[in-house]
C-alpha cells in the first residue's frame, strides 16, 4: 500500500482576505503544516494543487465576464497565474519533495485530476507511476474542488480518506452535501488523528 497526501488549493484567494475567501481557510493551512511537521515520514508522496487561471478571457466560462457571477458555475476573477492570489497561503509549509499541480489554465479546473505537474504530466498518470493506492484529501474548498477531486480519485480506483478537520467550505449546507456525496461514493470521512495509526 502506498499512501499519498493530496492538498487542494490552499491559496491566498481562497483564504481570508482573498477574492473567494473561505472562512477557516487560513486555519486549514496552518493545520496541514502541523500535520506534516508531526508526521514527516507518513506519506511517500505529497501532491499540492493550485488553481492557475489565465488573466485574459473567461477561462472557458469560469470567470464572470459579461454578467454578475452566480457563484455556482461562474466566479469573480481569482487565482490568476503568477499573482499573489494564486500563491500558497503563507501558513502552508510544504516539504521540498511536494509535487506541485497546476489546474485551470484556461479551463474551470475544479478537480486536481484536471491538472498537470511542471513537466506537463497529468495528475492521474503521476499517481499510477508512483504506485499510489490510497489518498488522504485535505484543503479548500470542501463543496467544490475537494469534492471534485475526491470523486475523481474514487473513479480512478483510489482508496480515499477525507480529513474533515483539514478542510473548509464555501457554505455549510453545500459542504455537508459534498461530504455526504463523497461518503456515498466510497470515501471514508475521518479526522487527521488517524494518521497516528499510519
Amino acid at each position: 500500500m502506498t499512501r499519498a497526501l493530496i492538498i487542494i488549493d490552499v491559496q491566498n484567494d481562497f483564504t481570508e482576505g482573498g477574492a473567494l475567501a473561505v472562512d477557516g481557510g487560513a486555519a486549514v493551512a496552518g493545520a496541514i503544516s502541523a500535520l506534516l511537521a508531526a508526521h514527516p515520514n507518513t506519506y511517500g508522496h505529497i501532491f499540492a494543487s493550485r488553481d492557475w487561471h489565465d488573466a485574459e478571457g473567461g477561462n472557458n466560462g469560469h470567470f464572470a465576464v459579461d454578467a454578475e457571477p452566480d457563484f455556482v458555475d461562474t466566479w469573480p476573477a481569482h487565482c490568476v497565474a503568477d499573482t499573489t492570489g494564486a500563491e500558497y497561503h503563507a501558513a502552508l509549509t510544504l516539504p521540498e519533495s511536494t509535487v506541485h499541480i497546476l489546474k485551470g489554465q484556461g479551463q474551470p479546473g475544479y478537480s486536481i485530476f484536471e491538472g498537470v505537474d511542471g513537466a506537463g504530466e497529468k495528475f492521474g498518470e503521476l499517481l499510477i507511476a508512483a504506485g499510489v493506492t490510497h489518498v488522504d484529501l485535505v484543503g479548500l474548498a470542501t463543496d467544490f474542488c475537494v469534492r471534485a477531486s475526491g470523486l475523481d480519485a474514487l473513479e480512478h480506483g483510489q482508496q480515499v480518506r477525507v480529513f474533515t478537520d483539514l478542510i473548509a467550505g464555501v457554505a455549510p449546507e453545500s459542504s455537508e452535501q459534498a461530504l455526504a456525496e463523497l461518503a456515498h461514493a466510497g470515501a471514508v470521512l475521518a479526522t487527521s488523528e488517524v494518521v497516528e495509526q499510519a
